[in-house]
């Protein structure tokens, strides 16, 4: 619980009765690896925050599985659009090795709205986070597979140590062999 409330203290300082508050409301939980946290079609009624361990995003398009992020140790994770407006899901969250997080219910997070410290925390989180995908999303599309490796090396090593090639390649848009090739000429 401790990187928990280190993590939230980082976006807003919180006084005793909130982080007593969120250490009631967030649950820790152990996952299996290869095991749905979310699904799609189903509503997803809890926010994760991974303690240790990773979890991969992905959707299926065309049949196929289409991995859209990897996230690892001291991230939070849920299906956005499922959870905050509370209609089921498009896409999977599934862990990629054993995976421990604390998690918070959607009635969990409806109580902590009451503390005003955590609507701080919140507002600050989502704006922090809208805005990291945005600019993710603008540079990540513009860039060649090989400078993609090269990024998630970079700046989400865990993500190279934690993840199947397969779900990097999907990650990046290239096949399995596409990604050898890329690695073969780095190293």
């Amino acid at each position: 619980m401790k990187q928990l409330i280190q993590i939230i203290n980082g976006f807003q300082e919180l006084d005793l009765e909130t982080e007593l508050a969120i250490k009631k409301s967030f649950v820790e939980e152990t996952f299996r690896k290869d095991e749905f946290l979310i699904e799609e079609r189903k509503i997803c009624d809890k926010i994760y925050f991974i303690k240790s361990g990773a979890i991969r995003r992905f959707c299926i398009e065309d049949g196929e599985e289409v991995t859209k992020w990897i996230y690892t140790d001291n991230q939070f994770v849920t299906s956005m659009s499922s959870f905050f407006e509370q209609k089921p899901s498009f896409e999977n969250f599934q862990t990629c090795e054993e995976t421990i997080v604390y998690s918070l219910s959607y009635s969990g997070e409806q109580k902590l709205l009451e503390y005003p410290i955590f609507v701080q925390f919140h507002i600050k989180q989502l704006r922090y986070y809208l805005s990291k995908i945005n600019e993710f999303n603008h540079l990540f599309r513009l860039m060649t597979a090989e400078k993609k490796y090269l990024f998630l090396l970079e700046s989400f090593p865990q993500i190279i140590r934690k993840a199947k090639l397969k779900h990097i390649a999907s990650l990046i848009g290239v096949t399995q062999e596409t990604l050898s090739r890329i690695r073969a000429s780095i190293i």
